[in-house]
C-alpha cells in the first residue's frame, strides 16, 4: 500500500515542527506531539480557529519548535530561540502575539489535538491536489500531517478509501477515523512555504473542505521512515 516517506512531530501546537527519522507511538499518538500549547487566559489552546477548545492566534504559525531532551525550545518569527523553560518564554511569546496572559503549557487533562492522535495524507493525494490548485507550492507540512506516506504519483485520494479500515506501518497500527477537516492554516505562509490564499477554498470547492485522514493509534510501537503500510482490515465499528 505504500511505504513512510516522512514523519513529522509537531512539540507545540500550531507551530511548524521538526522532522524525524523514527518515533515511538502510544495511545496518544507520537511521543511529544502536540504536548505542548499556548493557553490564553482562559485555558483555551492557541490555534488556527475559534471553537469551543481553541482560540484563532494569527503569528502562531510562524513560529517553530523543536524538542531537546524533553525540553520543547521555540524559534521565534524573527529568529531568536528561547527554550521553553526559560523564565522568559510566556511574556515573550505574549509580545510577539500581541495576547497578554498567554502562556506555554503542557497538556493537562484536556487534549491539545484537534480531532484524532496521528494525521496522514499522501503522496498520491498531494498530486491530486497539485492538479487542482496549479501553482500551488504543495507538501505536508501545509497540513501539519504527522505521516507522509508514498503510495506514488498516481493523482488519487488514496487515503480516503482507508477510512473504517486498519492499516499497519512497521510496528504501530493504525484505525483510519475519518477524513480530515481543513481549516485556514493550510494557505498560511511558514516553514519555508509561501502563502496560498485560495487553497483552503479549492479544497472546499473540490472535497468538502476535507484532506488527509485522522486516525488513532491501535498497537503502539516504533515507527520509521521506509516502514511499509500494509492493510490489516476492517475496524470492529466498520464491520458492524
Amino acid at each position: 500500500m505504500g511505504v513512510v516517506a516522512a514523519v513529522w512531530r509537531y512539540p507545540v501546537k500550531s507551530m511548524a515542527g521538526e522532522r524525524l527519522s523514527e518515533v515511538t507511538l502510544g495511545e496518544r499518538g507520537l511521543d511529544g506531539d502536540r504536548l505542548y500549547a499556548v493557553h490564553d487566559a482562559d485555558g483555551k489552546f492557541g490555534s488556527g480557529k475559534n471553537s469551543r477548545r481553541f482560540r484563532r492566534m494569527p503569528g502562531l504559525h510562524a513560529f517553530a519548535a523543536r524538542y531537546d531532551g524533553d525540553v520543547p525550545v521555540l524559534t521565534f518569527p524573527d529568529g531568536r530561540v528561547i527554550r521553553g523553560d526559560a523564565a522568559e518564554i510566556h511574556a515573550e511569546i505574549a509580545a510577539e502575539l500581541g495576547f497578554p496572559g498567554v502562556e506555554l503549557a503542557r497538556e493537562a487533562e484536556i487534549p491539545h489535538h484537534d480531532e484524532a492522535p496521528v494525521h496522514l495524507v499522501t503522496t498520491s493525494s498531494l498530486a491530486w491536489l497539485a492538479e487542482r490548485a496549479p501553482g500551488v507550492a504543495l507538501d505536508e507540512r501545509r497540513f501539519r500531517a504527522n505521516l507522509l506516506l508514498d503510495t506514488g504519483p498516481a493523482p488519487e485520494l488514496t487515503e480516503e478509501a482507508w477510512v473504517g479500515e486498519r492499516i499497519r506501518i512497521g510496528e504501530v497500527e493504525l484505525e483510519v477515523l475519518r477524513k480530515a477537516v481543513r481549516c485556514v492554516m493550510v494557505g498560511l505562509p511558514g516553514d519555508g512555504l509561501p502563502a496560498a490564499p485560495g487553497l483552503l477554498k479549492t479544497i472546499s470547492d473540490t472535497n468538502g473542505v476535507t484532506f488527509g485522514v485522522q486516525t488513532r493509534v491501535v498497537r503502539g510501537g516504533t515507527l520509521r521512515v521506509g516502514d511499509g503500510v500494509h492493510e490489516v482490515g476492517c475496524s470492529a465499528a466498520h464491520s458492524l
